[in-house]
């Protein structure tokens, strides 16, 4: 591979890991399982809480 040709390519390489830097992230962060649990577990809290204030307000 002639000189010019190499230095071309680092160059086009670098220009591309800069373009996907500054793009936007396509894919949604990463959740443990653990946080999926306890965010499960906030949830059911919530809706239960919540159910029982409407069947408060009923009676």
């Amino acid at each position: 591979m002639n000189r010019r040709k190499k230095i071309k390519q680092l160059l086009k390489a670098h220009a591309k890991k800069a373009s996907a830097k500054l793009a936007p992230a396509s894919k949604n962060s990463y959740v443990s399982k653990a946080d999926r649990l306890k965010l499960a577990a906030q949830a059911s809290e919530d809706s239960t809480t919540s159910s029982e204030e409407t069947v408060s307000d009923h009676v």
